[in-house]
């Protein structure tokens, strides 16, 4: 009995849905990915090719922003973090428990997922904010409900097997 008590409380271990830190340099995902429908990949272009999306270096900001907004205070923050050298300390939005692996390479290059899917509509949030739990279950569900084959490089029906994330 507590055995199993204590494996269902670790499913939300790591959980906090509805998070929504302030960052140090305001930027709207809404502007960004809504409005001028930049795609995820074009930042978070580790989520193609690693475990971890990351978060972009400051340079990849002003990539465009050399040119364009550039009275912004917010922008002025990125530009003075890039002259410096000093990375910007953004808090961390989304975080899984430490015992469980996570790979957005196989989500996102190999089984196509977009990122919606777990990050919720990004491209309406102005600040972004954890939509899914990010838990156990969370993540159980999608893989039980799929059921079929992936239509990415490695086709094959998404794992439930423990192992997969936890070894």
């Amino acid at each position: 009995m507590t055995l199993a008590a204590l494996l269902l409380a670790g499913c939300n271990v790591g959980s906090q849905q509805g998070y929504e830190p302030e960052q140090p340099i305001a930027y709207s995902h809404a502007v960004h990915a809504g409005q001028r429908q930049i795609d995820c990949l074009y930042c978070h272009f580790g989520a193609e090719r690693s475990r971890h999306a990351g978060v972009p270096p400051a340079q990849v900001c002003m990539n465009c922003h050399s040119q364009v907004k550039r009275d912004s205070p917010e922008v002025q923050k990125i530009e003075a973090a890039v002259d410096s050298g000093t990375p910007i300390a953004w808090t961390r939005v989304h975080r899984f428990p430490d015992f469980a692996y996570f790979d957005h390479s196989r989500h996102v290059a190999v089984a196509g997922i977009q990122c919606q899917s777990c990050h919720g509509p990004v491209e309406t949030m102005t600040r972004v904010r954890q939509v899914g739990s990010m838990s156990m279950g969370f993540c159980v569900d999608c893989h039980r409900k799929s059921g079929q084959p992936v239509t990415g490089l490695a086709p094959s029906a998404p794992s439930t097997d423990c192992t997969a994330c936890h070894f």
